[in-house]
């Protein structure tokens, strides 16, 4: 089991040290790309989405990010962002992803109170995929709140890990909270992982 399982949103002093945490696995990251390890004393200033939280080492989560996240999404140093949202994306926030060079995913999942009820497994089986793929981290993945849609792609990627079911679960319950759907967890629990490779890491120092 991941050393991040069932992580709550972090405080602003638990993503500092994230932050410097990460230093030793972006070494040969390009200066552009690497995220901020010094966050001074205006750390105030740098306020994380809703519901954000680190899933892995490169990977996060969180609810939809507006202006006043920007400054602390820059520390992040992304590449791309999963959008698991139907509506078009902002045009202050497109503006945020050209200006610093982040790629847009998006696959729209509808919203509803059983969102995954008719969703086709290979929309969530494509935007795992793009998780999978090391080239496009540092990644965040959101939808609105960071709960429903983003917690089962995460729950998804859980069991692409070998988690148990109970694991994911539990990581599931400690972001949707009261608005958990039986649903969602059934969607988790069926998603069959079986197939899905990551892009060799040979393949992605080559590229």
């Amino acid at each position: 089991m991941s050393i991040y399982d069932c992580q709550p949103p972090m405080c602003l002093e638990t993503i500092r040290k994230t932050l410097v945490s990460f230093s030793p696995a972006v070494a040969d990251m390009p200066p552009e790309r690497k995220p901020s390890a010094e966050i001074n004393d205006e750390e105030n200033f740098f306020v994380p989405p809703l519901n954000f939280s680190m899933v892995d080492y490169g990977i996060f989560r969180s609810g939809f990010p507006d202006t006043a996240n920007f400054p602390f999404l820059k520390t992040l140093g992304l590449r791309s962002i999963i959008y698991l949202c139907p509506e078009p994306y902002p045009e202050v926030n497109m503006q945020f992803l050209n200006a610093n060079g982040i790629r847009l995913f998006q696959f729209g999942v509808e919203g509803s109170k059983e969102p995954f009820v008719n969703i086709p497994d290979d929309l969530v089986r494509h935007a795992l995929e793009v998780l999978l793929d090391e080239r496009n981290r540092p990644l965040l993945i959101h939808c609105k709140r960071g709960k429903h849609r983003t917690g089962c792609l995460v729950g998804c990627f859980r069991k692409w890990q070998n988690w148990c079911l109970a694991s994911i679960f539990d990581e599931y319950l400690r972001f949707a909270a009261d608005k958990a759907r039986v649903s969602d967890q059934r969607f988790m629990e069926l998603f069959d992982v079986s197939g899905i490779k990551p892009i060799p890491s040979q393949d992605y120092l080559k590229s």
